[in-house]
């Protein structure tokens, strides 16, 4: 299919006004087609000209412009010319549409737990195209009619409101105000349904009716924390919630985290807990509400002219989303999530070969859009956004914003429109910061340099800031200095310094005057407040205090900060991952926040698999393992560090004796289920061990007869170190069609393992030999996906990046795989880096 040009979009905008779309849905044609019909009115300010609607059919039934046959067989591949335009038009164009499995246009899904089917429509970035008939741009929006037949019986849902009765199994909607195309959608199928209503919104969720009793069980809290969300958004916004009802739609196989459909959001089901989860899960269900809802503003009211701005959806909705999680739920300590979870997405995207600016000048085309859906336009952009509050003020910020509403409503903006609106509303001129923080790209690094007397009092305090040779940039930044003692049993807080650091002033070296002759503290910590995007480094007192005090810091976002400053220094070559296992052994054992627990076992255990050797490794994973082994023998039962000490220990464990037994029921301590994801997790690990056959694999897959069951029996099997299961999972990774995209995931999560390096040697080669193929023949985001999670990553060898290297001199492979070999190459120079001190 043909990419939508950054050109072609500014030349149709600049041709067409597009006044409705009528979009008729037939969902009652059989398992595999549907069928639709889409009218659409536009005016043309050029009579006579000619243009191209886009379409992906599996029959082209027929089209009328104004009346006048268009000849079918003009279909270049989603493209069809209209030509003789006039200045009023009618466009209808009917066709058979091509149900999915990939989680992209109308995806079809059975239930294997009753064998219901359930439909949603996800039409971004251009799969609405999958759907009905447009002119698929973010900036020629309109209002849409949509009518929908169903089966009798079926509950239908789209982003206006039911209109009426159903009538013969069809419904329908009432018109939305004026959408993007990316943002049409609906639900169909026996789906389950909440109801509620707050400050005039009526409320909805949705889910399949296997999940039914998981959903209720926690439908109080999904409600609350929605109600608390739009509450917090009318404070903080002048518009409120413009799209009417809000319904929020938990949908199988999604391959997003959610999507901000207004009216009709739609959220991967996994969200629908069915399983014991940390209080971080809930806190990640509760942010991920919280960035739908923001979409609703930034994204939907005002939408992005052309995806060069998607920072003005994400990153604003990434920021919004934890800052409105922390400031109106329970979760108030969703910042340390995001700087420790989020942000360290941010940073290992922001230093790959592909990074980009978080505003690029320009996105060619939208191939190359859907490849900036990455840890830079929503972590690093969310971050940079923190930053900019902490420079200009909370009260300016949000009044330029209120204002950029106000000018933009229902239409389209660029980046220029809004730093218009908040110079406006803050009075300060932002292009300087916005050419640094929003136009280059990379990370910059903070270093603290402390003289101390002999008296133990601080000489010259200085804050160093460098940039990568590649992108040498330096940034002013507003941070927090933290002075922190130790004092008794714990650690205080002694003093908390607000600076700036200017580098046009000061060159990148910034004095910290208020600190000459303080005494000197046990930890100085730069970025106190987690303000700004940078690498940190201590100076080496706090650096050696480090294990002392991580232990005893009661500032759960304090302590994120030391964890990331570790990590990225790890990363980086600057430390062993020898002292991050230290660090783990030292303080995780009394760590009080789950998020904390889990992100940094799974960061370590990505460092110990891939930078070490297999000596190094084993000793290493033994190390975490007792570090999991005290923190699971110190947290109170039940709670949600005890279950991610638990889940940590299942990953590290090189022990399958202790996990068969928990797997039967035996030894496993009090306040821990062994309920359904828990049992798959440690069949999971037995299996890569070989120490279960496929057997009981079936046996538990047949027991839990539901999609998560099914998604995780695949993953074992990948996993068993068994060279006909290995062959038989690799076939379907890359040419298999039928399987759904979470089925062929699962299986390619499976397939590498660090134990079985040499019973998988022989697939290094063919991933680079087949890959270009699996790429051809899938639709963009599955094959991103699959290349990503079926990399090579544990086979660091030279050989690899050879491979690797071949690969990317080809001119003949799809932009998606060129990307993730690129990154992933890059993740395996410096795992060698690694082991071998070059």
């Amino acid at each position: 299919m043909t990419s939508l040009t950054r050109a072609e979009a500014a030349d149709r905008a600049e041709l067409l006004t597009v006044e409705s779309y009528d979009i008729d849905l037939d969902l009652t044609t059989g398992d595999t087609r549907f069928r639709s019909t889409t009218t659409i009115r536009f005016r043309a300010a050029r009579p006579g000209s000619a243009t191209f609607v886009e379409v992906k059919p599996a029959e082209l039934r027929s089209v009328r412009l104004n009346d006048t046959p268009v000849d079918a067989a003009g279909l270049d591949g989603n493209r069809l010319p209209l030509s003789g335009l006039r200045a009023e038009n009618v466009l209808v164009v009917e066709a058979e549409m091509a149900y999915t499995r990939t989680g992209e246009g109308l995806h079809r899904f059975v239930d294997p737990a009753d064998g219901e089917t359930y439909l949603y429509a996800m039409s971004f970035l251009d799969d609405g195209q999958r759907i009905f008939a447009s002119f698929d741009q973010p900036d020629l929006k309109a209002p849409v009619t949509l009518s929908v037949t169903a089966p009798q019986g079926w509950v239908v849902a789209a982003n206006g409101a039911l209109d009426g009765t159903v009538t013969d199994g069809r419904r329908r909607f009432v018109t939305t105000r004026p959408l993007a195309t990316y943002l049409v959608s609906l639900i169909a199928g026996p789906y389950h349904a909440r109801y509620d209503e707050h400050d005039g919104i009526p409320l909805a969720i949705y889910c399949r009716r296997s999940l039914a009793a998981h959903l209720d069980k926690d439908a109080d809290e999904i409600f609350t924390v929605t109600r608390q969300c739009l509450d917090r958004f009318h404070q903080l916004f002048d518009v409120r919630y413009p799209f009417g009802k809000y319904d929020q739609a938990f949908v199988p196989e999604f391959n997003a985290g959610a999507m901000e459909n207004p009216g009709l959001v739609t959220i991967r089901d996994d969200y629908v807990f069915r399983s014991a989860v940390t209080d971080s899960q809930r806190e990640l269900r509760a942010c991920t509400i919280a960035h739908e809802m923001a979409h609703m503003w930034f994204g939907d009211l005002v939408t992005m002219r052309w995806w060069d701005d998607l920072w003005l959806n994400e990153s604003f909705a990434e920021y919004l989303g934890s800052r409105v999680t922390a400031e109106a739920t329970r979760f108030t300590a969703a910042w340390t999530t995001f700087g420790l979870r989020r942000k360290g997405w941010g940073y290992a995207a922001d230093q790959r070969p592909s990074t980009h600016p978080v505003a690029p000048e320009e996105v060619a085309d939208s191939a190359q859009a859907l490849l900036n859906f990455d840890g830079i336009s929503y972590a690093k952009g969310a971050s940079v956004l923190r930053q900019l509050v902490a420079w200009v003020g909370d009260e300016a910020f949000l009044a330029g914003l209120n204002a950029h509403f106000a000018e933009h409503a229902y239409g389209n903006a660029t980046l220029a429109d809004l730093l218009a609106a908040l110079r406006r509303a803050g009075g300060r001129d932002l292009s300087g910061w916005a050419a640094a923080w929003l136009r280059e790209a990379q990370v910059n690094t903070l270093r603290v340099e402390a003289e101390v007397d002999g008296a133990g009092r601080y000489g010259e305090v200085a804050v160093v800031q460098t940039a990568p040779a590649s992108h040498p940039v330096l940034r002013p930044h507003r941070i927090g200095l933290g002075l922190f003692d130790r004092s008794g049993t714990g650690v205080v807080l002694r003093e908390r310094l607000e600076i700036d650091l200017d580098p046009a002033v000061d060159g990148g070296r910034t004095v910290v005057e208020g600190l000459r002759g303080q005494p000197a503290a046990d930890l100085l910590l730069p970025n106190h407040g987690d303000l700004t995007y940078a690498k940190v480094r201590l100076d080496p007192a706090s650096a050696a205090a480090v294990p002392l005090i991580l232990p005893l810091l009661d500032d759960s976002l304090a302590r994120a900060v030391l964890w990331t400053e570790m990590i990225e220094a790890v990363r980086d070559a600057e430390r062993p991952v020898g002292d991050l296992v230290a660090l783990i052994l030292a303080a995780l054992p009394v760590e009080t926040e789950a998020v904390v627990v889990e992100d940094v076992l799974w960061v370590a255990g990505r460092f110990i698999d891939r930078y070490l050797d297999p000596a190094g490794r084993s000793v290493a994973r033994g190390l975490v393992a007792q570090a999991c082994d005290r923190l699971l023998a110190g947290a109170a039962p039940g709670g949600s560090v005890q279950l991610a000490a638990a889940h940590g220990l299942i990953a590290a464990a090189d022990d399958p004796a202790r996990l068969a037994a928990w797997l039967a029921g035996d030894g496993v301590p009090a306040g821990i289920e062994v309920d359904d994801d828990l049992r798959w997790m440690l069949l999971h690990r037995l299996a890569v061990f070989g120490a279960v056959d496929q057997a009981a694999i079936d046996a538990e897959a047949a027991r839990d007869r539901s999609a998560a069951g099914a998604e995780w029996a695949a993953r074992c099997t990948a996993a068993r170190p068994d060279p006909a299961a290995k062959e038989r999972a690799w076939r379907e990774i890359v040419g298999d069609l039928e399987l759904s995209n979470r089925l062929i995931e699962a299986r390619a999560a499976g397939f590498w393992q660090p134990e079985q390096v040499e019973l998988t040697g022989s697939y290094v080669e063919r991933y680079f030999a087949e890959m270009p193929e699996m790429a051809r023949v899938r639709t963009p985001w599955v094959a991103d996906e699959i290349a990503q999670l079926a990399f090579p990553a544990y086979a660091v060898d030279p050989r690899t990046r050879e491979l690797a290297a071949a690969l990317l001199a080809r001119d003949d492979i799809e932009p998606g795989l060129r990307r993730m070999v690129t990154d992933a190459d890059d993740d395996l120079r410096r795992a060698l880096a690694a082991r071998t001190g070059r």
